[in-house]
């Protein structure tokens, strides 16, 4: 048992009972194993319902891979920034929502396969023998468990319990949810694997997998989830960079199913790299889809030009006419060549340019090689800006700051502004050299128009020919470049390890912190329970208590009483009980000898309210007394609530009360007993003037009269907090016994006490302890069997209740006062 006195220090330095908190503890030790009891019984549960949780890791390393075919010429392909910029960008996009959308996507994991286990329905990707091709341009039912038996290897029913009139769907087209109207019940139909089903609020086709295995009368079920969610819960992959090596990347996953993690794992990775030679070809690809789209037009004019020229041929001596204009052809041709290359560079920039101005996104501007420009700047400052509008329209999914966008706004504004300049020095200079060039056509077409028509007619056309000829080549060869750099162009993503099933990988659930949590609240819960108890009542917990709050001498303490009647004593003569009583009398006794009072003895007992045991004590001392061969008399003086008469199984037709207003006379209301040298004086009929009756002379001679005839005068008086009886009474007392009973009587009564006798209100007083046990126990089958229940005027007693309201256990007590 603990040592209370441990805590004396404690106690003497603040105002908190550690020794009647302990006390309530140790009072309440089943309430703390029962507690435990169901705290783990209750995590217990919770963990044999949990389903494993698994965590696989995949590994990646991010090195920039140069095209082996790049060149200063061709200028198709960009970088993203150096290694380290490419790192965190890489693992920003692996939590984005747009790309695990694309993940999502590819792998229809917003599909549920599942089987139904013991206690929940677990996770069965991978195990089932089937897949579902769902149209996904028509809506599916939305979080509604889907079954599915199979009848035969090639024959299932399909199982959908519907408890209202309508359920959601989800509609993948646009990620909404919408509501279908159903018959409410099961729906049961039977379908062939590869057979089409089509519903209002299902349109799948079950697929039979390779090596399905034997599923012939199982049982598994399937759900569309919603793609955002899908979505959002596969965003918590966990991304880290390895601190010793930058440039590799730790990607791993946790869930119930250890092949949709690996699955994920290594598609969210390929995902990436696909994402990002794509960026990388962008570059080319638009390249070569201008290239295709001016190809098409040559083409048709180169045709057109050599039709032309084959008709001047079947009509015209070929021969002679080349002979003669050989050499001006060829310079025209050189020098067209080189004006059309001039044209199409400025060409390009006034389109540039007004692409520029009007519009944001440049992710699809072509390469300025398409037009012959090599200008270093302009290369550069084209491809940043391909660069940062792609990355720009990338991060609009995943980042919502309006910080990062105004920095890649200015950025590529900053950019633009520098190009809009280098287009237009680069425009002036083309310009000069286009002058330049048509001076030279110019010479030499004024010596072609010296020579004979058919002549200038065939140079004229052959002029015509060779250009689209030329021109045409140079398209063809500059898109066999471009797509020799993109085919070369390689990811800067590579796996190390990819993500893999080896039998480990088993993280949860941790059973243990749920039994460490079960010890604590089945600690804590009651150890707070006793806390509130311990405030809320404010009770008397043992003599300590009473010592600590007054000054008034403790003469002895009642422990609980099992006999049937109050008459403890008589009914069990050697307990322990009798023999407090007893040691009360020799202490009463004493006292008595002490202050030299002889003859006749008046004792009188009170309370601070009813059911602390004050009629209980009166019976019993004066049952010691009469036993000691002492005429002793107990008198009923609670003129409002008449008790003592039904122990003695005597009727309170007269009393104290008759003979207070003249009826009776002492002997008549004095009534005999079953115990000797015991007579008993009842209250009587109840008055409607109890105090004015008190206070009277009447009262006085009662007393002188009784005192005449007995050694021991017991009065039994009203409890002193209720009423003022006994106030009046205590003149004729040479002692009170004020009775406190062990978490009944409050503290703050034993205040009030302290008042009264301050006062001068009540002397001679002692207490005594009624009720007492080791262990303070609420709800405690005290057994009084008073049921007293002041309940017709007397009030409040000082601590917020009525008496007739007063709550008999601790939980209605506690009910009690957060009603009031």
């Amino acid at each position: 048992m603990i040592d209370t006195k441990d805590f004396s220090f404690f106690e003497s330095q603040n105002s908190f009972d550690f020794k009647g908190f302990l006390i309530k503890i140790t009072s309440y030790w089943k309430w703390f194993v029962l507690s435990l009891i169901i705290t783990f019984t209750i995590a217990h549960q919770v963990n044999v319902r949990k389903e494993k949780v698994y965590q696989l890791e995949t590994s990646i390393a991010i090195k920039e891979e140069n095209n082996p075919f790049f060149t200063s010429n061709t200028s198709l392909v960009f970088n993203w920034g150096g290694t380290s910029d490419q790192v965190q960008n890489i693992s920003n996009t692996l939590r984005s929502r747009s790309h695990n959308e694309l993940v999502v996507s590819k792998l229809n994991y917003f599909i549920d396969y599942l089987e139904k286990g013991k206690y929940n329905y677990q996770d069965a990707y991978g195990r089932v023998p089937f897949y579902i091709k769902a149209d996904l341009t028509k809506p599916q039912l939305h979080e509604t468990l889907i079954k599915v038996k199979f009848l035969s290897e090639s024959e299932y029913v399909l199982d959908i319990a519907f408890e209202g009139k309508s359920v959601n769907v989800v509609n993948y087209t646009d990620n909404s949810i919408t509501e279908a109207s159903v018959v409410p019940g099961e729906i049961k139909k039977r379908y062939k694997t590869g057979q089409k089903v089509s519903l209002p609020f299902l349109n799948v086709v079950l697929e039979i997998k390779d090596n399905p295995g034997i599923y012939k009368g199982n049982e598994y079920y399937f759900r569309f989830r919603s793609f955002d969610e899908t979505v959002a819960r596969y965003q918590s992959v966990k991304v880290e960079i390895d601190s010793k090596a930058p440039s590799i990347l730790r990607l791993s996953l946790q869930g119930t199913n250890k092949k949709r993690l690996e699955e994920y794992l290594n598609e969210t990775v390929k995902m990436l790299i696909k994402v990002q030679l794509d960026r990388k070809n962008q570059f080319a690809t638009n390249t070569i889809e201008f290239i295709d789209s001016t190809l098409v037009s040559m083409g048709d004019q180169l045709k057109a030009t050599g039709d032309e020229l084959k008709a001047f041929n079947k009509n015209n001596n070929i021969m002679a006419i080349q002979e003669e204009g050989s050499g001006m052809s060829g310079q025209l041709t050189s020098y067209d060549m080189e004006k059309d290359l001039i044209v199409r560079k400025i060409a390009y920039c006034n389109t540039l340019k007004s692409y520029l101005r009007n519009n944001s996104d440049y992710s699809r501007l072509p390469a300025p090689t398409v037009a012959g420009i090599d200008e270093p700047n302009i290369l550069s400052n084209v491809s940043k800006l391909i660069e940062l509008s792609i990355q720009r329209s990338q991060l609009a999914y995943s980042v919502k700051s309006e910080r990062i966008f105004r920095d890649f706004d200015m950025q590529m504004e900053s950019i633009k502004s520098v190009l809009l300049e280098n287009i237009s020095s680069l425009t002036n200079s083309l310009k000069y050299d286009l002058s330049l060039v048509n001076n030279k056509i110019g010479k030499i077409e004024g010596d072609i128009k010296k020579l004979p028509v058919d002549k200038q007619e065939y140079l004229k056309i052959l002029r015509k020919y060779d250009l689209s000829d030329n021109i045409y080549n140079s398209f063809l060869e500059k898109r066999n470049e471009a797509e020799i750099v993109k085919a070369a162009n390689l990811s800067d993503i590579h796996f190390i390890d990819t993500a893999k099933d080896t039998g480990g990988g088993l993280i949860g659930p941790n059973t243990s912190v749920n039994y460490v949590l079960a010890t604590f609240l089945g600690l804590l819960i009651p150890l707070l329970f006793v806390f509130v108890v311990f405030f809320l009542e404010n009770s008397i917990l043992n003599t300590d208590d009473i010592s600590r709050l007054t000054n008034i001498p403790l003469i002895g303490v009642v422990g609980v009483k099992y006999s049937n009647s109050n008459l403890s004593v008589i009914e069990k003569p050697k307990s322990a009980m009798s023999e407090s009583f007893r040691a009360i009398r020799s202490s009463l006794q004493f006292m008595y000898k002490k202050k030299d009072i002889s003859g006749s003895k008046t004792l009188m007992l009170t309370s601070s309210i009813s059911g602390e045991g004050k009629t209980f004590c009166s019976l019993n001392l004066a049952t010691v007394f009469a036993l000691s061969e002492r005429n002793t008399v107990i008198v009923g003086l609670d003129l409002r609530k008449p008790k003592i008469f039904e122990d003695f199984k005597i009727k309170n037709d007269i009393g104290v009360v008759n003979y207070l207003i003249g009826q009776k006379s002492l002997d008549e209301v004095i009534q005999k007993t079953h115990i000797p040298y015991l007579d008993v004086v009842t209250s009587g009929p109840i008055p409607p003037n109890p105090s004015e009756l008190i206070i009277g002379q009447s009262m006085r001679n009662f007393m002188n009269e009784l005192k005449q005839r007995y050694d021991y005068i017991i009065l039994d008086t009203p409890p002193v907090g209720l009423v003022s009886d006994a106030i009046e009474l205590s003149e004729y007392a040479d002692l009170t016994l004020y009775i406190m009973r062990q978490n009944y009587t409050k503290k703050d009564m034993v205040t009030l006490l302290n008042n009264r006798i301050a006062r001068g209100e009540l002397e001679n007083i002692s207490i005594i302890l009624n009720g007492f046990e080791n262990k303070a126990k609420y709800g405690t089958g005290y057994g009084y069997g008073y049921g007293y229940g002041y309940g017709y005027g007397y009030g409040n007693y000082g601590n917020g209740y009525h008496e007739e309201d007063r709550p008999k256990n601790i939980f209605e007590k506690i009910i009690s006062i957060f009603k009031k």
